[in-house]
């Protein structure tokens, strides 16, 4: 008897042992790649924007337009009068919500369900930063930058108009115009470049989402003018940035900070003054230095006089060009001591302290001009302008080789 059962047991062992290889076998004809679906082929990828997973959302795209405020704009999304004011009042200290501008983008992400109310709204102040406005579970307020990529580009040209109108025709943003206009204040007056001057130019260009957000630093340049090369090199010594020729001598000329070795400010730039002598209120566009009568008064930068005149409000005055970008001027002078169409160094004396035009004692009034503008001069930060330092003389050789090498790769169309 128990050798009959003991044979039942076996027989079954082996009926399951073979069920069970029968159905593995089953299965794993089954889970072959044509007929396993796989869950990454099912589920989609989430998507992001802004740092939000935009999934279960409605997302609007707008533009501000003229007259639209904050309100006119949530309203239209089914937030009402009292969550907008509490969304006001919750952004102080982080955005202010009256700084909204025509023309700049802006984000509603809704709700799905059949009220659409809006649960975050995102303004974008400019093309790096935007502001986040989640009214979800809680009310957060918070700004954020987008990445920035920084791409190495290079460009030439041969002037035939313009510089600007010569990297327009290149393709090129005008802007780097206006950047190497600055690389080469000291060096060349851009309003007086000729046709068939030709550059060579390697700069940045910044990328946001692979768009391109605008021109960095230009790091090196070759630009002949009048048949003349004039090479600039960006280098930085003690964390500080500046733009030295082949000779590592500073591009750029530092002006002085007053035009009087003594005397005392007493006057500054200010768009509303009351005029001692005309009694009323009014801007004043430069800065009052004190001193005795007959104190030499010294131009504060080199350049070139474009006017050494007497006029009834501005008395005995000269003015300076220094270059394209910067122009100086020096009024109620007792004295002229430069005539139009002198060279002038800095340092140089022309003119003498005195109370000539509408002054109330003897001082010089010093205006300053950049790009056309009047400015004032002492919040401007002017770059050294000192020879790379013996420390960084060999860095600096190395940096402007390699610059070279790349610069002599680039070819100028019409030249080469």
């Amino acid at each position: 008897m128990g050798k009959k059962i003991a044979a039942v047991v076996f027989v079954l062992i082996l009926l399951i042992g073979g069920c069970r290889i029968y159905f593995n076998d089953y299965y794993y004809d089954l889970e072959t790649e044509e007929d396993l679906i796989s869950l990454e082929d099912t589920i989609p990828e989430p998507t992001f924007e802004y740092g939000i997973q935009t999934d279960s959302f409605t997302v609007h795209k707008g533009v501000i337009q003229p007259n639209e405020f904050l309100a006119n704009i949530l309203l239209k999304y089914k937030i009402p009068y009292p969550e907008i004011d509490k969304l006001v009042k919750e952004s102080e200290g982080v955005f202010n919500v009256k700084s909204l501008h025509v023309g700049k983008n802006y984000t509603v992400m809704c709700s799905n369900d059949s009220l659409g109310k809006a649960q975050c709204f995102i303004y974008e102040p400019n093309a790096v930063e935007y502001v986040v406005f989640d009214m979800r579970d809680s009310l957060r307020i918070y700004k954020e930058r987008r990445e920035i990529t920084t791409e190495i580009h290079t460009t030439s040209g041969v002037i035939t108009s313009s510089l600007y109108k010569t990297l327009q025709d290149a393709k090129v943003s005008p802007v780097l115009a206006i950047e190497m206009a600055n690389v080469y204040a000291w060096s060349i007056d851009f309003y007086r470049i000729q046709e068939n001057d030709w550059f060579k130019v390697i700069y940045e260009e910044k990328f946001v989402d692979g768009k391109s957000i605008g021109i960095g630093k230009v790091l090196a340049a070759e630009f002949n003018h009048s048949g003349k090369n004039y090479n600039a090199y960006y280098f930085e010594q003690d964390n500080v940035g500046d733009y030295f020729d082949s000779k590592a001598n500073s591009l750029r000329r530092a002006f002085l900070k007053s035009p009087l070795e003594f005397g005392r400010l007493t006057s500054g730039f200010t768009m509303k003054r009351f005029h001692p002598v005309q009694k009323r209120n009014k801007p004043h566009l430069g800065t009052d230095y004190a001193a005795p009568k007959g104190t030499p008064i010294l131009a504060t930068g080199n350049g070139v006089v474009i006017a050494s005149a007497h006029s009834v409000y501005n008395g005995n005055y000269v003015k300076i060009k220094h270059n394209s970008t910067y122009t100086t001027q020096y009024l109620h002078m007792s004295k002229r001591a430069a005539k139009v169409g002198q060279s002038i160094k800095q340092g140089d004396v022309i003119g003498y302290v005195g109370s000539t035009g509408l002054a109330t004692g003897p001082h010089v009034c010093y205006r300053f001009w950049k790009n056309g503008q009047q400015v004032n001069h002492l919040n401007e930060d002017f770059p050294p302008s000192e020879p790379i330092k013996p420390a960084y003389k060999a860095p600096f050789e190395l940096k402007k080789a390699e610059f070279d090498k790349q610069l002599q790769k680039v070819k100028v169309k019409g030249l080469d």
